[in-house]
């Protein structure tokens, strides 16, 4: 054989090792890249940003574990920009599997910022039915949310004695992984007149640059890059920041890879004949 055909023939094990040593190194190593930050990520920014101190934010958990990765840094950048801020935070979702994630999350940031739930934040829950709670809360949020996901009546605390509708609400965050951000901007943002921003996975988020270009959403937060753009806006490194290196080291990988298998297919090819 000769040296195209046997790069042609590489054992898959080597391909394998060389793509787990191209993931683990860069994280091991704790490798930081420079981050460009686009416009609609730092769109996103500036909404929270310029938001006054004691505004509601909404944030719905539209995704489970399977998006976590590139969903979850969002999640956790945004949280810590709502906190440094001051505002009020009200969690949902509308996935239930995804709401423990938000709890985590919640759990983790506010311990960082010496929030309090109840005074700084509540977690609602989840209820079935996403389309008529959407609008439902244009009316009264209390129709669908008497409680919060412990059972405890919502007036209890201090600042949702007077949030009732999306009137109160200054910015709705949802993060994706699928129809549900559509819903919001159909329901919330079309119907109330609601600023939504969104926060998507990778391949949800080509169906959502349609609301931003017509200006249905104020923001729109992409992929894993999108969660590192944000983080580098909040000057937080986290996970998504830390996995940008192993990214693109990866697809570099990859299309070197079929390069290579397509010269060796094609030199092969043409030697046989």
């Amino acid at each position: 054989m000769n040296f195209w055909q046997r790069l042609g023939a590489l054992d898959r094990r080597i391909i394998y090792t060389v793509v787990g040593l191209a993931v683990a190194l860069p994280l091991l190593l704790k490798i930081i890249m420079p981050i460009r930050v686009s416009e609609p990520v730092l769109n996103a920014y500036k909404t929270i940003d310029e938001l006054p101190a004691g505004s509601v934010v909404m944030i719905s958990i539209d995704y489970d574990a399977a998006s976590e990765p590139e969903l979850q840094p969002m999640l956790i950048a945004v949280l810590r920009h709502c906190f440094k801020k001051d505002l009020k935070v009200i969690l949902t979702g509308h996935w239930a599997l995804g709401l423990p994630l938000g709890e985590m999350a919640l759990n983790k940031v506010a311990a960082e910022y010496n929030k309090k739930y109840g005074v700084d934040y509540v977690n609602l829950g989840y209820r079935p039915g996403y389309s008529a709670l959407m609008v439902g809360i244009g009316r009264e949020i209390r129709d669908f949310f008497a409680t919060d996901y412990r059972g405890v009546p919502l007036d209890s605390f201090p600042f949702m004695r007077t949030v009732h509708n999306y009137n109160q609400i200054a910015v709705l965050v949802g993060f994706e992984a699928g129809a549900t951000g559509d819903a919001w901007v159909q329901f919330a943002g079309a119907r109330f007149g609601q600023k939504i921003i969104l926060g998507a996975t990778g391949v949800v988020a080509p169906d959502l640059y349609p609301y931003l270009q017509a200006r249905q959403i104020c923001g729109l937060i992409s992929g894993l890059q999108g969660a590192a753009e944000y983080e580098t806006l909040v000057k937080s490194i986290g996970t998504a920041t830390l996995g940008m290196p192993t990214q693109s080291i990866l697809h570099g990988l990859i299309i070197l890879f079929i390069i290579i298998g397509n010269i060796s297919y094609f030199i092969t090819r043409r030697r046989k004949k």
